[in-house]
């Protein structure tokens, strides 16, 4: 049987992929205050690795980012619907150490919005010889999956949401114990946590675990409590910690687990936006934070300093990103070792 290794987010990096926002996406009404978020993002990242940037416009984006080391930013032509990375990108594993790039399918997160440019993204930078050398692309689809809804430990545990992986809108028909069959042997995983509860409210992903709940190590998870009960999203997320509590890891030990707080109440036009922290992104030495100019970022920033022992804890103002129902991490896809 092959060796497939999908790895934690915390695996020593190559570099992050970046999908630049331009005027023909959703942001065209904030563009310069979303291009100033990503500029930030970008900043951070080539601080640490390389960075990829895919974009409708190579020379716009270069010129955005001419301050940067020029040296650690690989610049790929390709168009987008939009710029949500982290759920158009591949999924890197290693096969037998080899490095490889699942290519799923992109449905627009159930077939909620059009996805035909990012759906071809992942082909196109292949096209573009956008990673390094031995990289290979390995066509999953027509199977759905987005980067977000999915968190590994790098050991051969998934944590997922039923609500979301098992969606009639995504792969229809299939059955959870089908979908983890195929996981295995994707991208080598050996058991699924599936989370029956966990809901932002505003969320539009279908509650993507990359919002609630994440891996730290082999043996903790960060997730989001929230402890207003008058909150719309209280109920969900008090279910989602009962779950937590009682998962196991493989040897029978409960995970440690890391609340962090829930976010304050941001709304646009009488509609609540699914603010987070738990959609922060590892990196090389650092943990990017999504910042909210709130009191409580700086206590989110606490939790996850003591996640990640070692690091340098950053954050990153996001409100131009939670605009649209995303965060930093939704933005962004990172590869390991030998993919860029």
């Amino acid at each position: 049987m092959s060796n497939i290794i999908f790895p934690a987010e915390w695996h020593t990096q190559s570099g992050v992929m970046l999908t630049w926002p331009h005027e023909d996406t959703d942001w065209a009404g904030a563009l310069e205050d979303v291009l100033e978020c990503f500029t930030s993002i970008a900043c951070e990242i080539v601080k640490c690795e390389k960075l990829l940037v895919v974009c409708a416009d190579v020379e716009e984006a270069r010129e955005r980012l001419r301050s940067l080391n020029p040296e650690r930013i690989i610049f790929r032509q390709v168009m987008s619907n939009d710029s949500w990375a982290r759920d158009h990108a591949g999924i890197p594993v290693y096969l037998n150490d080899s490095p490889r790039v699942c290519d799923f399918t992109f449905n627009g997160w159930g077939m909620k919005y059009p996805a035909c440019r990012d759906n071809m993204i992942t082909r196109r930078l292949f096209e573009l010889d956008a990673y390094a050398p031995g990289v290979r692309r390995i066509d999953m689809q027509p199977f759905v999956l987005e980067g977000g809804s999915i968190e590994s430990d790098g050991c051969g545990t998934l944590l997922t949401t039923r609500r979301c992986l098992a969606s009639d809108n995504r792969n229809e028909h299939m059955t959870c114990e089908a979908i983890e069959e195929f996981l295995g042997d994707a991208l080598g995983v050996r058991r699924i946590l599936w989370l029956e509860h966990g809901h932002i409210e505003g969320d539009d992903t279908d509650s993507h675990v990359d919002t609630l709940a994440r891996f730290c190590s082999e043996d903790s998870i960060a997730y989001v409590r929230c402890t207003d009960t008058s909150d719309e999203s209280y109920e969900s997320l008090a279910g989602m910690e009962r779950e937590l509590k009682a998962f196991r890891r493989e040897n029978g030990e409960p995970y440690r687990l890391m609340p962090l707080p829930m976010a304050e109440r941001i709304e646009q036009g009488g509609r609540r936006l699914p603010a987070t922290y738990a959609n922060f992104l590892v990196i090389n030495g650092a943990v990017l934070v999504p910042f909210y100019n709130s009191p409580l970022d700086e206590e989110a920033a606490l939790v996850l300093g003591r996640a990640f022992p070692g690091r340098k804890i950053k954050g990153v103002n996001c409100l131009p990103l939670i605009a649209q129902g995303g965060s930093l991490h939704c933005v962004t896809m990172q590869y390991p070792q030998k993919f860029l």
